[in-house]
C-alpha cells in the first residue's frame, strides 16, 4: 500500500499530486490539459503491479476511458477557439465540457468504466482514484457550469449511486458506487460554492481514508469475508461508525456537510432534488446497515483457522482513527 520502499512509486506519486496543483493553478485551458495529461500518465503505474491480470485490465480500461475524455476536452477548446474566438457562455460547448470532466472524474452518464476500474486496484489505489482524482475534473468544472445540466446528472449520480450499491458483494465496487452517490452531492455543493465543496470533499477524503486503510490492514475484499473473520470487535465497531458517517446518518460527523448542502438546496426552493438526496442516502445507509449488522451478528461464529495478526502500529492508528468519529459524533451532536 505504501510506496516508501519503492522510489519509482513514490516519484510517480509526487508527479500525481503536481500534476493536480499543474491543472488547478494553469491560467490556460490547455495548461489544465496537460495537467490531466500528466495526470493520467502518473497514475497507470502506481495502478499495475506485475503478475495481476486484473490489474493490468482496469489499468487498460482506465487509460482508454480517461484518454477519450482527454481527446474529447482537446476537442472542445479547439473548436471553441475557431469558432467563437473568446470564451462566452454557450450551451453546446459548456455541455461537452462538462461532460469530459464527467467522464474524468467517472460520473454519470459515464460511469460505467468506474466500478469495473475500482474492482481491480489495491485499497490504496481505490482511495486515490476516489478522491484525489476527482479534484482536478470537479475544479475545471466549477470554470464552466451548465446548470441545468449539473442538475440532471447530480439527480441520476444519487440515484444510481443508492440503486447500484444493491446486491454487490464486492467491497471495492460497493464504495465505488457510494462514491459515485457522493459525487452527485460534491456536484451540487460545487453548484452552489467552491468553499462547501472543500468542506464536503474533505470530510468525504477523511471517511475514504479510514475505511480503506481499515479494509487494507484485515486485507478483505468481498462482504462475505467480513463475516467469518475472527477479527477484533472494535474494527468492527469502527468500520460501523464510519459507515453510517459515510452514509450521513446523524448525530456522525458524515452527517454536516450534507446538513449544509441540503439546508442551501431547502432555502433556494429546490424541494425536489434535496428529497431525492435524502432518499438515495436513505438506500445507501439501508445497504450500510445490512452489510454491518450482519458482520456484527456473527461475531460469534468463530472459526480456529482464521486468526488475523495486527501490527501495532497499525492497531494504534485504528484507536486513532475510532477517536476521530467518536469526537466527531460529540461535536456534531453540540452543532446539531
Amino acid at each position: 500500500m505504501l510506496f516508501m520502499s519503492n522510489s519509482n512509486k513514490m516519484f510517480f506519486l509526487f508527479t500525481l499530486f503536481f500534476s493536480t496543483l499543474i491543472s488547478i493553478s494553469s491560467n490556460s485551458w490547455f495548461g489544465c490539459w496537460i495537467g490531466l495529461e500528466i495526470n493520467l500518465l502518473s497514475f497507470i503505474p502506481l495502478m499495475t503491479t506485475p503478475n495481476n491480470l486484473l490489474n493490468s485490465e482496469a489499468s487498460l480500461k482506465y487509460f482508454l476511458t480517461q484518454s477519450i475524455a482527454s481527446i474529447n476536452f482537446l476537442f472542445a477548446i479547439l473548436l471553441s477557439l475557431f469558432l467563437m474566438k473568446n470564451f462566452y457562455f454557450n450551451n453546446f460547448f459548456s455541455i461537452i465540457f462538462n461532460s469530459t470532466m464527467f467522464m474524468k472524474m467517472g460520473s454519470i452518464p459515464f460511469h460505467f468504466w468506474f466500478p469495473n476500474v475500482m474492482e481491480g486496484l489495491s485499497w490504496f489505489n481505490c482511495f486515490i482514484l476516489m478522491t484525489w482524482q476527482k479534484i482536478t475534473p470537479m475544479i475545471l468544472l466549477s470554470y464552466y457550469m451548465n446548470l441545468n445540466y449539473m442538475y440532471i446528472v447530480m439527480i441520476f449520480n444519487v440515484m444510481i449511486g443508492a440503486i447500484g450499491s444493491f446486491n454487490q458483494s464486492s467491497l471495492r465496487k460497493l464504495m465505488a458506487f457510494s462514491s459515485i452517490n457522493n459525487l452527485g452531492w460534491m456536484i451540487s455543493a460545487m453548484a452552489i460554492s467552491e468553499n462547501l465543496w472543500l468542506i464536503y470533499f474533505i470530510f468525504y477524503m477523511i471517511f475514504s481514508i479510514i475505511i480503506c486503510f481499515m479494509f487494507y490492514i484485515i486485507n478483505i475484499f468481498f462482504i462475505n469475508q467480513l463475516f467469518f473473520f475472527n477479527m477484533n470487535f472494535l474494527i468492527k465497531i469502527s468500520i460501523m461508525i464510519n459507515f453510517l458517517s459515510m452514509g450521513g446518518l446523524p448525530p456522525f460527523l458524515g452527517f454536516f456537510p450534507k446538513w449544509l448542502v441540503i439546508n442551501y438546496l431547502l432555502n433556494n426552493n429546490f424541494f425536489i432534488i434535496s428529497l431525492i438526496f435524502v432518499l438515495s442516502s436513505l438506500i445507501l445507509l439501508f445497504v450500510y446497515i445490512r452489510i454491518i449488522y450482519s458482520s456484527l451478528m456473527f461475531f460469534s461464529f468463530k472459526l480456529k483457522w482464521f486468526k488475523i495478526f495486527i501490527k501495532n502500529n497499525f492497531l494504534i492508528s485504528i484507536y486513532f482513527f475510532n477517536f476521530i468519529s467518536l469526537l466527531g459524533m460529540i461535536i456534531s451532536t453540540i452543532f446539531f
